[in-house]
């Protein structure tokens, strides 16, 4: 999987790992690939949330230790 933007919100509770995610999806192209790894276990569930409401793709979501890692494709 080809990442084109990575973005570290590790230490940062909800709500600013989606707005930092909204804010990088804003300046990327359509079909570009944002990875998001997170530490709150609460951004599994506002991931999917997102995706759901901004239309953009959650395209993996996986867990490594205490880490989150979210891949969003730009819609």
């Amino acid at each position: 999987m080809d990442i084109d933007k990575e973005l570290d919100t590790r230490g940062l509770n909800c709500p600013l790992p989606i707005l930092k995610a909204k804010k990088a999806l804003a300046e990327m192209e359509s079909g570009q690939l944002l990875k998001v790894v997170a530490t709150d276990p609460g951004s599994t569930r506002d991931f999917q949330a997102f995706a759901r409401q901004t239309g953009n793709e959650l395209v993996e979501q996986t867990t490594a230790g205490d880490e989150f890692i979210h891949v969003l494709k730009r819609r």
